[in-house]
């Protein structure tokens, strides 16, 4: 199946990220997708982090269960999944869901309207910062502004890397994901593995139909990351997908410094997905109490993330 092979390739290549659109103000080179000179690039494989303490990885979904501490302790309004591609994004950046925060409604949001819905349900906070305005659930940005002043009593800054860092739209999501998918359909179909008329049709489904059908297609090896020689979500998140439409994420200017990374944590922002190193998470707790939550801990380059314990 698929799914299952694309989670044996997650173990020792990257997942997904929320790559930024706004990449070409940072002053980090080599990261990931966002810092590529084009602002659609696609990330380069890395070596799979090392989980600590150790745990059996899986390849497949038949392990992936509905049961345990990290789905104990999801909202009981959530839906819990029963398809395999929603397992997958669950797993591969699902962490934001066990926040203290208000978590994401869904796994995939469906389109701008049940974004926009969600989203003007949320007590947000905007704020300038680092020369861009920062728009966040307010107790996400209670504590990220916590963490600046601790920051600055050492002389040091924590800012966003540019002005798509914190809330995201679904647009911007579904910009992202359609800069895969239209040229692998062109590519495909010139190349005589898909017809015209089928490539047309995909392409004029929406975005949230639009997955499973790429996802059917990379099944028979036509992959739909921009070099069409690995999934699409290796390269850019299915829409509705990212955590930043819940204004729960910040891609952080100074996330290279362990001493920035610490100062976030103590303030309950955490590193959740392993390729996107900028990207931070606020979960609203110790860490000391992620466990709990169903989180484990993996780290990779002297760096730590709280992943889905799935």
């Amino acid at each position: 199946m698929l799914i299952r092979k694309i989670i044996a390739l997650s173990l020792a290549a990257t997942a997904i990220g929320c790559w930024s659109m706004s990449a070409k103000n940072s002053d980090s080179r080599s990261v990931n997708a966002e810092t590529d000179a084009t602002p659609f690039a696609t990330p380069k494989p890395k070596a799979a982090p090392t989980e600590t303490p150790a745990s059996s990885s899986t390849t497949s979904t038949s392990n992936m269960n509905a049961t345990g501490t990290f789905y104990d302790n999801l909202p009981k309004t959530l839906s819990r999944p029963t398809d395999d591609v929603s397992k997958l994004l669950l797993r591969e950046y699902g962490s934001v869901f066990v926040t203290k925060a208000t978590p994401p409604a869904k796994i995939v949001f469906e389109d701008e309207a049940d974004v926009s819905a969600f989203q003007k349900s949320l007590t947000r906070d905007s704020s300038s910062i680092g020369g861009y305005t920062v728009t966040l659930q307010k107790p996400a940005m209670d504590a990220l502004k916590a963490a600046i002043a601790e920051a600055q009593k050492s002389g040091l800054s924590i800012g966003p890397r540019g002005g798509d860092s914190s809330m995201r739209t679904y647009a911007q999501t579904v910009t992202l994901w359609s800069s895969r998918v239209r040229p692998a359909l062109a590519h495909w179909s010139a190349a005589g593995k898909i017809s015209k008329a089928d490539a047309a049709r995909i392409n004029a489904l929406s975005p949230f139909q639009q997955v499973s059908e790429v996802l059917g297609l990379e099944e028979k090896g036509m992959w739909f990351a921009k070099d069409f020689s690995k999934s699409i979500i290796y390269s850019v998140a299915p829409p509705g997908t990212s955590q930043h439409l819940s204004m729960l994420a910040l891609d952080v200017k100074q996330f290279d410094d362990a001493r920035v990374r610490e100062i976030l944590a103590k303030h309950g922002w955490f590193q959740t997905v392993s390729s996107d190193l900028p990207h931070f998470t606020y979960l609203g707790v110790n860490e000391s109490e992620l466990p709990g939550l169903g989180l484990k801990k993996v780290t990779s380059g002297n760096r730590t993330f709280w992943v889905p314990d799935i």
